[in-house]
């Protein structure tokens, strides 16, 4: 049976499968628990079905182009993409319909869909997950070319105009949105990332190193170019050779396409015998590494991208009650508050000595823990969102005229790992000792 009219939704999703995007996954069980009837269009990850339904909601898959290298690459990733999408939200506005095309960026490329559903009265929602301009200027060296970052500014506008609504993940994009975009505030809706605190607590682990070390560092998170990972080498490096301290180690958790270039630079520096590159990681696995962890990062370099947005590693620390250090970012500040140390942006050298700093004071990564996992579960977690997610699609849609409970999540697909990788040795390590 169809659902009621004003009740169904089709969401657009490219550079994640699903349920993996944590941010989509929200939002659609939110949407479905309200009432609402949720497919999603994405590419498959491995070893997942081209349909399902997860959790009531009903998801789309097909076949993901390969990986992409370079602005060719690129150019066919997502010309691919947005056909395969389209072609699927064909079948679905035929067999079963929809009221509103709700597109998760990047690209902006998902407008030329929605505008074409607009033809036919559908609303569209646009969720601003990333700032492409500017996250396209970080990742290339001298900011990328000119013309490229005109087309993405151009796609932004073209995307923010043509939206019924535009879901911001905080003030910053905001601003952008109403000033780069001309979008009225009052077409504007915050829905700000958060942690689902039932899936991420602190449990007991045996990941700790075999070797006896004063504190473990710990990263979690996409390694792209954007992301840091080469500064934080760079602290680890001063931290060794000009602080003097090796009586640490730091699990680097998670991949992306800097994952090699950051491995070569680790081996350049000579720290090896400090840093550990896991890879991805299931869960499971990801959690029993962060729970191992006495002191985490976030090395970030200020830029036009990363000062504006919104980390998800940052409150995925906080929830797990972990003091961070952090370059001084103004998402950064606002997101962990008291939870972090702020250092000068981008100065390796005092991101080093703030490391430690927190490495001889085990009272104060306990005062920063505790406060982060305080501000999580009192303002900061999903469910503080969810009222928004809803009062934007009520802007939109007449309320639904039934809603339910969230059914227990199901397991992801995702590869799980039976055991984490084991630390490097060498010949300073004494296997089994304690940390």
């Amino acid at each position: 049976m169809n659902a009621p009219l004003h009740n169904r939704v089709l969401m657009l999703l490219e550079n994640m499968p699903y349920p993996q995007d944590p941010r989509v996954r929200r939002e659609a069980t939110a949407l479905t628990a309200a009432g609402y009837r949720v497919s999603i269009i994405c590419p498959s990850g491995k070893g997942q079905p081209r349909r399902e339904t997860v959790n009531g909601v009903h998801v789309y898959r097909y076949a993901p182009p390969p990986p992409a290298n370079g602005l060719l690459g690129y150019g066919w990733e997502y010309g691919y993409s947005m056909v395969a999408a389209f072609l699927i939200s064909l079948m679905i506005f035929v067999r079963e319909g929809f009221d509103v095309v709700h597109a998760h960026n990047p690209p902006d490329l998902f407008v030329f869909i929605a505008a074409f559903y607009k033809l036919f009265g559908k609303r569209f929602i646009f969720d601003h997950h990333d700032l492409s301009p500017e996250m396209y200027q970080a990742r290339f060296p001298g900011g990328g070319s000119a013309l490229v970052s005109n087309v993405l500014v151009f796609l932004e506008k073209l995307t923010c105009r043509l939206a019924d609504r535009v879901l911001a993940t905080n003030e910053s994009y905001k601003k952008v949105e109403m000033e780069r975009g001309r979008v009225p505030e009052k077409r504007i809706t915050i829905v700000r990332n958060g942690i689902e605190l039932h899936r991420l607590r602190p449990i007991e682990s045996d990941c700790a190193p075999p070797r006896m070390v004063e504190a473990i560092i710990g990263y979690v998170g996409v390694m792209g170019v954007q992301d840091g990972i080469d500064y934080l080498l760079r602290a680890l490096h001063h931290l060794v050779r000009d602080l003097g301290r090796t009586d640490f180690c730091c699990f680097l958790v998670g991949y992306g396409d800097a994952w090699a270039d950051s491995k070569a630079l680790a081996e350049q520096l000579g720290l090896d015998e400090y840093v550990l590159f896991t890879g991805e990681m299931s869960n499971d696995a990801l959690l029993l590494y962060l729970s191992a962890v006495d002191i985490c990062v976030d090395p970030d370099p200020s830029n036009p991208y990363n000062d504006r947005s919104t980390m998800i590693k940052m409150m995925e620390y906080m929830a797990l009650g972990k003091p961070i250090v952090a370059f001084d970012l103004p998402e950064h500040r606002f997101t962990a508050q008291q939870a972090a140390i702020y250092v000068t942006p981008n100065d390796e050298r005092e991101f080093a000595r703030a490391l430690a700093q927190l490495m001889d004071d085990p009272l104060r990564r306990a005062a920063l823990g505790a406060f982060g996992r305080r501000r999580i579960e009192t303002q900061l977690a999903w469910d503080f969102s969810i009222p928004n997610l809803l009062a934007a699609y009520r802007a939109v849609l007449p309320a639904p005229a039934s809603s339910r409970h969230p059914a227990p999540e199901r397991t992801e697909q995702i590869e799980i790992e039976p055991r984490p990788p084991a630390f490097p040795q060498t010949a300073n390590y004494e296997p089994g000792g304690p940390r």
